[in-house]
């Protein structure tokens, strides 16, 4: 192991030595589902589609198979910083402070000469560490109007938010240290609720009637009395200021004018109404996915201004270019909206990644990987050392096409926030085609099973069918050693 490190030292020393350190750029989102990212090919894509986004995976490669180890905001940001499970980095749950003192990535990379900055959503309550430059949101941030938490002040904007942190973020390329590499993590509020459009796309989607996915009326009867007993129906749990009731942000009088100028009327119509039932259901969905896709319309263009910027000032030959969100989310999928379960639309995330000269452009790889690789997939192109406490796998030989033969054919998932949204605390394990969940809970103390291949919506718990009993076996003996590997002791 020290002959290993002593080399990885000499071979980091000597790419910052040559000056072939390629810049990180870090496009992150919050809830970004895979649905709502054309470049997947979901069927929201000819709808809604993100052009700019889709750039970065026809220049770059897609990952069909990017498996968050904990769904939901704060824990996976720790995830991402530490390369480590959220039961080592001390982030279960959104409630606890993280520990800024611990060893993150942006701390490494300065080390191995990087200039570091963060703008946008931070969401750990703590001050960032480990940047030379951070401009963050304080908690969630309003979509309106933002505060971002500058070096230790507080600076007000006026504007959209998505804009203001590509604008921040732009600012700060501009003014950097040229003669350094930079690691700069753009974390966008969008599109997490509450979906709050920008003034420019209040009537984008207007006249379209959005296709309803197959699951909205799901009654969760083929599967345990885990999900039965969810807060995150569309129907009855959105309330009113996700559904644009109640507004969140705080406006000037100009931008409220033309905000409830929209909303107002159209509130006021459906109120007359007075629906019920599924044609309430149905309604809530298409005011919810409307916004919602709107706001991902944001973040698609500003996506497209900042590859515009590396265009024009000659960094995009030497700017890696990392794409993703910190889950997925349910787009009224099974009824829901929010995330949590180890179900897969909240399972997956977004990730695409453009290296020029290093990645075929087009690709598309369908391992398992996991925003615990992400740390060390920015250290290994950076060039620097990856601490052996890691718990990811640097992800850049499947970027060069050449997918290790011990590359990990199992994910494990834990979720430690009891409550939210009616979500109890459960772990398991997948292979990409069979999933096994436990809910421990002493009053639900249950166990599911699905065959993904047979039963992509996850509809019917296969855990008492006896033609599975060898499989469900051997990933209960997998979940044991997973738990091992990764040092679980709950």
């Amino acid at each position: 192991m020290r002959i290993k490190i002593l080399l990885l030292t000499f071979l980091a020393l000597s790419i910052q030595a040559a000056g072939k350190q390629p810049n990180i750029l870090f496009l992150f989102t919050d809830d970004h589902a895979l649905n709502a990212l054309s470049a997947y090919g979901g069927p929201l894509a000819k709808i809604a589609p993100t052009p700019h986004l889709d750039r970065i995976a026809n220049e770059g490669m897609l990952f069909k198979h990017c498996l968050v180890s904990n769904s939901i905001c704060a824990p996976s940001r720790a995830v991402i910083l530490t390369g480590k499970y959220s039961h080592l980095n001390g982030q279960l749950t959104n409630r606890e402070v993280f520990d800024g003192s611990q060893q993150t990535v942006s701390k490494l990379l300065q080390k191995a000469g990087y200039q570091t900055a963060i703008v946008g959503k931070w969401h750990l309550k703590s001050t960032p560490t480990g940047f030379d430059h951070f401009e963050v949101l304080k908690g969630q941030g309003q979509y309106y109007n933002p505060m971002l938490i500058t070096n230790g002040k507080n600076v007000k904007h006026t504007g959209y938010t998505t804009d203001i942190i590509t604008d921040q973020s732009l600012k700060w390329l501009k003014q950097r240290d040229a003669k350094k590499p930079f690691f700069l993590m753009t974390q966008h509020k969008a599109p997490h609720g509450r979906w709050e459009p920008a003034l420019r796309h209040l009537n984008t989607f207007e006249k379209i009637k959005i296709p309803e996915p197959p699951t909205l009326f799901d009654y969760y009867s083929g599967r345990s009395a885990a999900s039965a007993n969810h807060k995150m129906g569309i129907a009855e749990d959105m309330g009113p200021s996700r559904l644009m009731f109640r507004y969140s942000s705080k406006f000037t009088s100009e931008q409220f004018k033309i905000f409830d100028g929209h909303f107002r009327p159209r509130n006021e119509a459906f109120e007359k109404l007075n629906l019920q039932g599924r044609d309430r259901t149905r309604w809530n969905y298409q005011r919810y996915i409307k916004n919602y896709l709107r706001c991902v319309k944001a973040v698609d263009e500003n996506v497209g201004r900042m590859l515009k910027y590396l265009d024009e000032n000659a960094l995009a030959k030497n700017t890696v270019i990392i794409y993703s969100s910190d889950q997925g989310f349910w787009l009224g999928e099974h009824g829901w909206f929010d995330k949590r379960w180890m179900y897969e639309e909240s399972l997956h995330t977004p990730l695409l990644i453009r290296w020029p000269g290093r990645v075929k452009p087009g690709s598309i790889n369908a391992n398992l990987v996991s925003n615990l690789d992400f740390a060390q997939t920015f250290l290994d192109i950076a060039g620097a050392v990856q601490p052996s406490d890691m718990q990811g796998r640097s992800i850049t030989p499947i970027l060069r096409g050449q997918t290790p033969k011990d590359w990990r054919k199992t994910h494990y998932y834990h979720y430690y926030e009891a409550g939210g949204h009616g979500v109890p605390i459960h772990y398991g394990v997948t292979d990409g085609r069979y999933k096994l969940i436990r809910f421990p809970d002493s009053k639900l103390d249950t166990w599911e099973f699905f065959d993904l291949k047979t039963d992509p919506q996850e509809l019917k718990s296969r855990y008492t069918d006896k033609d599975y009993i060898q499989k469900i076996n051997a990933l209960k003996e997998e979940l044991t050693r997973l738990r091992s590997q990764y040092k679980v002791v709950e």
